[in-house]
């Protein structure tokens, strides 16, 4: 069963933009973190953006400068806006929802941290 969409994937020479985007639902979902993950053949998944319940966002040392995520909570949709592509951020990536905190009261940023999983969209960036 699909609980999260995502679209806007696809192939982009270097140095471009794609947005990506996640359809989230239902109302649960906003209560909790959310966030990007991306996950490269032969490679673990990582945290690319995690943005909590009041839109602050942690992202992966690699992307800041390049990426930006935000929500649509009219539309319900999580965006992942993805400036300055490098080969390097070709990877499958995935929304993800139902996140939960740390002992300091942090969004996780680890994959067994969130409940529930988009299908995925792959991007590829060519040099």
């Amino acid at each position: 069963e699909v609980q999260l969409v995502e679209s806007g994937g696809g192939s982009v020479q270097a140095g471009g933009s794609l947005r990506l985007s996640c359809s989230a639902p239902a109302y649960n979902y906003w209560r909790y973190c959310m966030g990007w993950f991306r996950q490269a053949p032969g490679k673990e998944r990582e945290g690319v953006a995690i943005v909590d319940t009041d839109d602050i966002t942690t992202y992966k040392d690699s992307v800041k400068g390049r990426f930006t995520a935000s929500k649509d909570r009219e539309k319900k949709i999580l965006y992942l806006h993805m400036n300055s592509l490098k080969p390097e951020d070709s990877a499958m990536y995935y929304c993800a929802a139902v996140g939960r905190r740390g002992a300091r009261g942090q969004c996780v940023d680890a994959p067994v941290g969130f409940g529930v999983w988009g299908r995925g969209t792959q991007v590829t960036i060519s040099s």
